[in-house]
């Protein structure tokens, strides 16, 4: 099992977030820690999330939520085992 944070940013239409927070909540298992900014003046909206998985459930998970459409992913995992 490793460590991680994604970052997850959804631009433009907010409509999105209610797809993105579905996928969160079925990986609920996972997520130690979760925030969420929104920046409601310019229709930006960040979600920062901490994960403790293997790298293969990681990166299913920034893959599924990184298809979507205005969300933009990136994700760091601990290197430690």
């Amino acid at each position: 099992m490793k460590i991680g944070v994604i970052g997850i940013i959804i631009e433009k239409d907010r409509s999105v977030a209610e797809k993105v927070n579905e996928i969160l909540s079925q990986n609920g298992d996972i997520i130690c820690g979760r925030m969420g900014v929104p920046d409601n003046e310019r229709s930006v909206f960040v979600i920062s999330v901490i994960v403790r998985a293997t790298n293969e459930r990681i990166s299913a998970l920034t893959g599924k939520l990184g298809r979507l459409e205005n969300v933009k992913v990136k994700s760091a995992v601990s290197q430690a085992e």
